[in-house]
């Protein structure tokens, strides 16, 4: 029962890093269009959007879970990393790993660990 009940909150918790980085990167794509920023931003900006967006997934993910937020959000940080580095080295055929790649690494599973430290936090707050 209760890896059915993680692995529910662990692919919600996925799912819903990537809703909320489709919705960031789409007001970014605005933001860029309809103004006169250089594009210099867009680097740090994905990766600022991208450990935004695990970050708030994972800390209310993990709400619902009683123990190892550290672990658990991690492990949702690289599952994203991994599913995101997986489609688009597909879509651009090009399969390398470089500093901006472990950077992003890193960045997914600090904020995630985070996310899920402060979930179950809030959890134990609450009560």
């Amino acid at each position: 029962m209760k890896e059915e009940k993680f692995l529910l909150s662990y692919i919600k918790g996925v799912v819903s890093s990537f809703t909320i980085s489709i919705i960031l990167f789409y007001i970014l794509g605005i933001i860029l269009t309809s103004s006169k920023i250089t594009e210099k931003i867009i680097t740090p900006a994905i990766l600022i959007i991208t450990g935004l967006s695990i970050l708030i997934a994972t800390s209310v993910v993990m709400i619902k879970n009683n123990e190892k937020g550290l672990l658990k959000g991690g492990l949702i940080g690289l599952s994203y990393f991994s599913i995101l580095y997986i489609v688009s080295s597909i879509s651009m055929q090009n399969f390398e790993i470089n500093v901006y790649s472990m950077i992003m690494l890193v960045i997914t599973f600090i904020c995630g660990s985070i996310g899920g430290i402060v979930g179950i936090n809030i959890k134990s707050y609450k009560k």
